[in-house]
């Protein structure tokens, strides 16, 4: 069981490093399609969260987890969808009422 742990904590710091080494070389151009494609995971993700709450089956830690889950999945999907809204609104043309 402490080997099993061992490895998970290799795994998930390894994880984190690549994750932020990636994130970092992405140019802002690029920002918003891969903000989009993490949206679409994300909603998968949810889906997953509501059919772990769901079939509980009287565990409540498994039911809590499930919850929790719901929640910051909703809360990643809700704010992505913001922050591709605000940059693909970075790129629309300004009315300037006829002046160049």
């Amino acid at each position: 069981m402490e080997t099993v742990a061992i490895f998970l904590g290799f795994i998930l710091i390894l994880s984190i490093f690549l994750g932020f080494e990636l994130i970092a070389k992405v140019p802002s151009t690029l920002h918003t399609p891969l903000m989009s494609g993490s949206n679409a995971i994300s909603g998968i993700t949810l889906v997953g969260a509501i059919i772990s709450a769901g079939t509980g089956e009287g565990n409540w830690v498994s039911v809590l987890l499930g919850t929790l889950a719901v929640a910051f999945a909703t809360i990643n999907v809700v704010g992505g969808y913001f922050v591709t809204d605000r940059m693909l609104g970075m790129f629309h043309k300004k009315e300037t009422g006829g002046k160049q």
